[in-house]
């Protein structure tokens, strides 16, 4: 069961300890509906963390929402396979088919916020994804495809400069942990 991965996560830090219980906290107190955007105040999603081959680059997408560049991720929308979701995101995202996990184990566990917008039409609270990351490697080599509708543009930034080129700053603290460990991961390797 998803909730038995989450709980075998090992939180880093304080911040992971936190969200990994208020994830699980949620998780058991709205069984039904955590899964899916029927729950509006927050709801499970899952992200991938896109490196090069040495993590010199990050595959990001120009997100149309929120216009700014970000990782590949969504909705679990009731599937509680998270890698999966993680890999569907980052497949349909960038157009790159030949995307794998660098681990299959948890990277990172996240309550992050959503300001409320507007979506195809329709008025989205504010509301918090309970976040589960994977880390995941492509070839920078293969094409790149925009999602109409999702983003208008994928790219490869440079891993240096990315939290200066995404310009989010409630994220570069996600985004430089996660690369950090992308970086662990293919030394070890």
């Amino acid at each position: 069961m998803y909730a038995d991965e989450i709980r075998a996560f090992v939180p880093h830090d304080e911040q992971e300890a936190t969200d990994k219980r208020i994830i699980l906290e949620y998780i058991e107190n709205y069984p039904d509906t955590v899964l899916t955007r029927e729950n509006e105040y927050a709801h499970m999603t899952s992200s991938g963390f896109v490196v090069n081959a040495d993590a010199t680059k990050v595959l990001m997408a120009h997100h149309n929402i929120f216009k700014v560049w970000a990782w590949t991720g969504g909705h679990a929308d009731g599937d509680p396979d998270f890698l999966t979701v993680a890999l569907r995101e980052a497949w349909e995202e960038t157009g790159i088919t030949h995307i794998r996990p660098l681990s299959t184990e948890i990277a990172s566990l996240d309550v992050l916020p959503v300001w409320g917008h507007v979506k195809r039409g329709r008025y989205v609270a504010a509301h918090q994804h309970l976040n589960v990351s994977y880390l995941l490697v492509a070839d920078e080599a293969d094409g790149l495809t925009v999602r109409e509708g999702e983003n208008t543009d994928v790219a490869w930034l440079p891993a240096e400069k990315l939290t200066e080129i995404t310009n989010e700053w409630q994220m570069d603290y996600v985004y430089l942990k996660l690369l950090d460990r992308a970086r662990a991961l293919l030394h070890r390797g």
